[in-house]
């Protein structure tokens, strides 16, 4: 059975540019729909929208039987950072970004969360000359090499994409973020790998995964599908079936035996049932990993004939 945790975001209220999907509901509402989902053990809390009343969210935790498998900094916000958090020009708007990102990192902490999750999908540019490709690469690294700094016990996992809200997106892939993490030079900078953001990067999340732990880089896993034409968000394997039983086949390999976050969005749906759903699906891919043999495999990929494979694949079905 996989380890696996939701992003709190996907429990409540979501929107995109054309519509609202259901009521708005608190943190505490949140966490008692995870805790009734069958197979989740973890929730990812958004800093700071669950991050107000930390009492009341380590009863809800406690009552639900969930742990905190990572704290996520929102540094994309409607009220600050417009212009990007880690590249603004402002050095007052970036130290802001760099406190705030302390503090989340504090209820990382107290929470028992291994990791500070980050997806900057702000820091970028939509035109040439929009930004200063060097300045810019220099300010994110000096904010992160002061957040790394201050607890060198909890990893923080940038989730890097492509692209939206901007055309370009600074970490948009794999290599990118591996070089970034290198001019950083702190050893609790890494990845979190997004299925759904591989493929929107053209990447296997497989060969990404090997990737990422070669360079000691891989820190956490969301899964989630999509068609490669947007980030759609939908349950594992809808686009992407063989992807992901590999991705669960190379994990194991690896030895990563941590939390895999779901993020997916409900729409008009109740989340409870959509990860119940999610969760049977998710182990339904694994346990189909399982089922290949490894020294045949092992044997399979030194002969690369990937039609035979595929047979061998489908009559385990």
């Amino acid at each position: 059975m996989l380890k696996l945790s939701i992003i709190t975001l996907f429990l409540g209220q979501t929107r995109n540019r054309f519509l609202v999907y259901q009521d708005a509901a608190d943190t505490v509402t949140h966490l008692d729909r995870a805790g009734a989902a069958e197979g989740i053990g973890a929730v990812e809390l958004r800093y700071p929208a669950d991050c107000s009343d930390i009492p009341a969210v380590k009863e809800a935790l406690k009552r639900n039987e969930l742990a905190v498998s990572a704290v996520n900094f929102a540094s994309v916000r409607n009220d600050r950072w417009l212009r990007g958090a880690w590249t603004a020009e402002d050095p007052a708007d970036r130290q802001a970004a760099v406190d705030d990102a302390k503090r989340a990192m504090d209820i990382a902490a107290e929470l028992g969360a291994p990791r500070l999750h980050n997806c900057p999908l702000n820091e970028g540019f939509d035109y040439p000359f929009e930004l200063d490709p060097i300045a810019a690469l220099d300010y994110s690294a000096e904010c992160f090499e002061q957040i790394c700094a201050h607890n060198r016990d909890i990893n923080v996992c940038i989730e890097y994409k492509a692209n939206e809200p901007r055309v370009r997106c600074q970490i948009g892939n794999a290599g990118e973020l591996i070089a970034f993490a290198d001019i950083v030079g702190a050893k609790n900078l890494g990845a979190t790998l997004d299925a759904g953001h591989c493929f929107l990067a053209g990447e296997n999340p497989a060969a990404t995964a090997a990737l990422l732990h070669k360079c000691d880089r891989l820190f956490y896993v969301h899964i989630n599908d999509n068609d490669t034409r947007g980030d759609w968000d939908v349950l594992p394997g809808t686009w992407h079936t063989w992807e992901f039983v590999e991705l669960f086949y190379t994990l194991e390999r690896l030895g990563y035996d941590d939390w895999i976050a779901f993020d997916i969005v409900c729409k008009e749906h109740d989340a409870t049932p959509v990860f119940t759903e999610a969760a049977a699906i998710a182990n339904k891919l694994k346990e189909l990993s399982t089922r290949i043999d490894k020294d045949g495999m092992a044997a399979r990929y030194k002969r690369r004939h990937p039609t035979s494979t595929m047979r061998m694949l489908n009559d385990l079905l």
